[in-house]
């Protein structure tokens, strides 16, 4: 694929919301793991900060700990939040998935009219 600015965006957005897909499937298998924090897997600002100022977009994920309450066993994990999150962050990745597509077919119909 090429390496242009959209290009770039889109591969580091797909990057970071399967970051996010894994560090969810993790907190969802430890959520009864006594003194486990909640992984939060952050991108996005990065990725705008780095667009608004002309920046490379090929950012990496990064991954925090979460600092919420716990509960009895000492786990922070929210079975409703991650639900959700992995529902939303599912979505998201097909959407890139889907703007990569595009992006790829516009290419290709490009270099068909140039022959």
């Amino acid at each position: 694929m090429l390496n242009d600015v959209t290009s770039v965006a889109l591969r580091s957005a797909l990057n970071g919301l399967s970051a996010r897909q894994r560090v969810i499937a993790d907190n969802i298998a430890n959520i009864e793991t006594p003194g486990f924090r909640a992984g939060k897997v952050s991108f996005e600002g990065a990725l705008a900060a780095a667009l608004s100022s002309g920046d490379s977009p090929a950012i990496s994920p990064t991954t925090d700990r979460s600092l919420e309450p716990t509960r009895l066993n000492g786990s922070n994990v929210n079975l409703d939040e991650e639900t959700l999150s992995n529902v939303d962050t599912g979505l998201r990745y097909q959407l890139m998935l889907r703007a990569m597509d595009d992006r790829a077919k516009l290419v290709s119909e490009t270099l068909k009219g140039l022959r």
